[in-house]
This record gives structure tokens, C-alpha cells and sequence, in this order.
């Protein structure tokens, strides 16, 4: 009997006994908070679209009720977005032509320039790359009258290069930096190999690294082609002809059947159709995307 309580006691203060099964339960707990956090994220991200698709189905006499979907489903609001005197699919195709007009240019520009500041050796470089980062902190609203003047006088109001160039003064450093990152973890090996095979410089650069800098360059262009999609402060300000105006800023024109009238189930079936093109881009090149972000935060 003394022998076996003597085995029992000498288990039981082995040091690190039961680390194991500690070592499980602390995974587990920390699988469970890590579910509940990314549950919890998703729930806060979706509600806002959530609650503009409820809104966008009800009639106009339910639209303050706080149920969570509406006692008598309506597509009567967007019926009225795509009403002959709204405009609205021009608006899209006008936001469109900007938005793809600002990304290609971008990319064109922050490609090259991302990938010198990140081979090339120059003095000031870091100074240089804090400098563009820099230009796009300053508020747009601090600009926005000096922007008008300028334009007023070149004759560019109502104009897609009044809304494509201001765009691209905040789209650009932030392509510019992204990829910057992007080609920095790309290993300097690679250009020297496809030398040794008879390469040129920009021949290494076209046919190597362009391809393995896809992800990040399309995760640059998603983020680019959102900016300008959603942009509103300087459309609103240099376009008044209705032909010529965004979706966003198309979205605020809205009017009710009276002056006081504001069309909150028109406004919010809008928001949803804006919406479902990013929904889509995302999900159609949603592996390049995670690509791209996993990418450029490893090391080589």
C-alpha cells in the first residue's frame, strides 16, 4: 500500500507533469477567444451593409421601424434609383471611367516608381519615400478652394480630369508605398540570375519580376480602385452638370416627393447597387488579395 501512494506522490510532483494537458486547454481557450474575436469583427464590419439592405427594402411608411427585416419586403426603392430622371446608371458609368481611369494610371506610375525606390541606391531615398507618403496626409477640405481656383481657370470644371487628378495626388503615394514594401521583400537574387541567363534590366524586370509582384500589385489596384469609387468632397465640388456627376455624389441628389422630403429607402438601395461591384471585385480576385497582403508582410 505505502509503495504505491509513494509512485503516486513521485507522478505527481514530476516537474512538468501536467504541462501537457495545461499546454492543451491554454490552445483551446485561445482557439475559442480568437473565434469569438474574428466572429465579433465580422458581425461589426457586416452590420452597416446589413442594416443599408434592410433599409433598402422597406416602403417609405416602414422606413424608421427597427425590426430586423421589414414587415412588407419592397423593391420599390429600386425601382426608383433606376427612375428615367436620376440618371443613375450614367452616374455608375461615370464613376466607373474615373475609378479605372485613377487605377490604371497609379499603378502605371507607383510600379515603376516603387520598384527603383526599392533597388536603386540614391541619397535621400528614405527621405524621398517618407516625402510621398507625406503628401497624402494633408486634408482634402485644406485644399479643396485653392483646387477649385486652379481648375476654374484652366476650364475644368465639369470635367473627369477635374475628379481623375486630385484622385490620383491620394491614391498614388499610398501605391507608391504599398509596393515599395512589396518589391523590398522580393530577394535581390533574382534580377542577378536572370542576368547570368542573358537578361537585360528591364527584361529581368518584365518577364521575372513583374509576375511575381502580381498579388501585390492587385491588392494595390483594389485599394486604389475603392478610393476613387468612393470618393465624394471633390466631385460634389467641381461637377454640377448632372451628366458628369459620380454615383456618390448622384446618391445625395436624390429628392422625395417634396422639397422636405428625404428619400432614405432610395438613398439606401443606391448604397447597396454601389456596393455590389467592390463586393464582386473582391470576391473574384480574392485569392491575389491575401496573396498580396501575406506577401508583403514576410521576409524573404
Amino acid at each position: 500500500m505505502s509503495t504505491t501512494t509513494a509512485d503516486a506522490n513521485a507522478i505527481l510532483t514530476q516537474p512538468g507533469g501536467d504541462t501537457g494537458m495545461t499546454g492543451k486547454k491554454r490552445g483551446g481557450a485561445g482557439k475559442v477567444f480568437s473565434a469569438i474575436g474574428i466572429a465579433l469583427i465580422i458581425i461589426y464590419c457586416l452590420a452597416p451593409f446589413y442594416w443599408m439592405l434592410v433599409s433598402s427594402l422597406r416602403p417609405d411608411k416602414e422606413i424608421f421601424e427597427n425590426t430586423w427585416w421589414p414587415r412588407h419586403a419592397s423593391l420599390e426603392n429600386y425601382r426608383a434609383v433606376f427612375a428615367p430622371g436620376n440618371n443613375f446608371l450614367r452616374a455608375l458609368g461615370n464613376s466607373a471611367i474615373v475609378s479605372i481611369s485613377v487605377t490604371i494610371v497609379a499603378l502605371l506610375i507607383a510600379t515603376f516608381a516603387s520598384y527603383a525606390l526599392a533597388r536603386l541606391e540614391f541619397r535621400g531615398k528614405g527621405a524621398f519615400l517618407v516625402l510621398v507618403i507625406a503628401t497624402s496626409m494633408f486634408p482634402l477640405v485644406a485644399i479643396i478652394v485653392p483646387l477649385l481656383k486652379n481648375f476654374s481657370a484652366w476650364h475644368w470644371i465639369n470635367t473627369y480630369q477635374a475628379m481623375i487628378i486630385p484622385d490620383l495626388s491620394f491614391s498614388l503615394p499610398l501605391a507608391v508605398w504599398n509596393l515599395t514594401t512589396f518589391f523590398k521583400q522580393m530577394p535581390d537574387e533574382l534580377e542577378q540570375s536572370a542576368m547570368v541567363d542573358g537578361c537585360t534590366p528591364p527584361q529581368a524586370f518584365r518577364k521575372i519580376i513583374l509576375p511575381l509582384a502580381t498579388p501585390g500589385i492587385f491588392t494595390t489596384a483594389i485599394i486604389v480602385f475603392i478610393g476613387a469609387w468612393n470618393e465624394f468632397l471633390v466631385a460634389v465640388t467641381m461637377i454640377n452638370d448632372p451628366k458628369m456627376q459620380p454615383a456618390t455624389v448622384m446618391l445625395s441628389k436624390f429628392t422625395g416627393s417634396s422639397q422636405f422630403n428625404t428619400p432614405f429607402g432610395t438613398q439606401m438601395a443606391a448604397g447597396v447597387i454601389m456596393t455590389i461591384p467592390l463586393v464582386i471585385m473582391v470576391l473574384i480576385f480574392q485569392r491575389r488579395i491575401v496573396e498580396g497582403l501575406s506577401a508583403g508582410g514576410l521576409k524573404s
